[in-house]
C-alpha cells in the first residue's frame, strides 16, 4: 500500500493586514503543488483582511489546483499566541509560516520542498530549509539575506545567528506541535523555536535537509526589525539558554569585532 501524498501546511498570521495579505494569498494560490493546506489565523482584524480571505476561498472552490483553506478570526494574545493556534490547526506533514507581505519565491517552491523531503535517504527530515530574499513594501527585490543557510545545518549553527529565515524553515508538524512557541519571548520566539525543533531532530536522529533553493521573499520590515533592541536582548537570552553564557559572550564579542572590521 502506497504512502499518502506529503501535505504541506502554510500558516499565515494576520492582523489588519489588508494592504499586504493579498500578495501572500496569491503566492500560495499560485503554487503548482496540489497537497497544500493554508491555515490563516486572524486576530479579529477591523480592516478588509477577511474580505481578501473570503475572495480567496471563492476562487479556490473553482480552481484547477485546489488547496485546503482553514481560517479563524478571533482576538489573540500576540503574534506567537496566534502562531501556536496555527500549529494546533495544522494537519500537514510539514508546516511553514508565511506572514502577510511574504511570498514564495517561485510557483514551484512547494513542489521543490516536497521533492527534497521525499528524496532524503535518512528518513523523513525533521526540517527542510532554504534561502531567502528581502523585498520592500511593493514586493520588489532589495537584496539576498545577509545570513546564508549553511550547506549542513545543525542546532549549533544558530550560535552564529538565525542562519535560516523563519519563512524558509519547514518543520515536521509532529515536532512543531510538541514544541510550540515560547510566549515568554515577544519578539524572537521563532529563533528559540527553530533551535528547539533542531534539538528534537538530533534526539530522534532525523536529518535536516537543504532544499538548495530560494524559498521565500521576506518583507524586510517585520516585528523583529521594528523592535530591534528588544529583539537583540531576547536573542541573547535565547543563546544563553541553548549555548551557555561563555559561548554567548564570546560570540557577541565576535559580532562586535566583525561589525567594526566591516566599516
Amino acid at each position: 500500500m502506497s504512502e499518502p501524498p506529503l501535505k504541506i501546511t502554510v500558516a499565515t498570521v494576520t492582523y489588519n493586514a489588508g494592504a499586504l495579505v493579498e500578495r501572500t494569498i496569491r503566492s500560495v494560490e499560485a503554487q503548482d503543488y496540489p497537497y497544500v493546506e493554508h491555515v490563516i489565523v486572524d486576530g479579529n482584524s477591523r480592516d478588509n483582511t477577511l474580505e481578501h480571505v473570503h475572495h480567496y476561498q471563492e476562487r479556490n472552490s473553482i480552481a484547477t489546483v485546489r488547496h485546503e483553506i482553514a481560517c479563524i478570526s478571533e482576538p489573540d494574545e500576540g503574534l506567537y499566541d496566534a502562531m501556536n493556534k496555527a500549529l494546533d490547526m495544522a494537519t500537514g506533514d510539514y508546516i511553514v509560516f508565511l506572514n502577510a507581505g511574504d511570498t514564495f519565491h517561485q510557483n514551484s517552491t512547494l513542489t521543490a520542498v516536497a521533492q527534497a523531503a521525499l528524496a532524503e535517504k535518512g528518513g523523513r527530515p525533521a526540517v527542510i530549509y532554504g534561502d531567502t530574499h528581502l523585498v520592500d513594501d511593493e514586493g520588489a527585490f532589495i537584496r539576498r539575506r545577509r545570513l546564508t543557510p549553511p550547506r549542513k545545518l545543525t542546532w549549533r549553527s544558530f550560535k552564529a545567528g538565525m542562519l535560516v529565515c523563519h519563512q524558509a524553515f519547514f518543520a515536521r508538524t509532529d515536532l512543531a506541535k510538541t514544541n510550540p512557541y515560547d510566549r515568554n519571548f515577544r519578539f524572537s520566539a521563532d529563533f528559540d523555536w527553530c533551535i528547539r525543533i533542531m534539538k528534537a531532530a538530533r534526539k530522534q536522529k532525523l536529518p535536516l535537509t537543504n532544499a538548495e533553493i530560494v524559498v521565500a521573499n521576506y518583507l524586510s520590515e517585520g516585528l523583529t526589525t521594528q523592535n530591534h533592541k528588544a529583539s537583540l536582548k531576547e536573542r541573547f537570552r535565547i543563546m544563553v539558554r541553548h549555548y551557555g553564557l561563555l559561548l554567548t559572550l564570546w560570540q557577541h564579542g565576535w559580532f562586535v569585532l566583525r561589525s567594526v572590521l566591516k566599516k
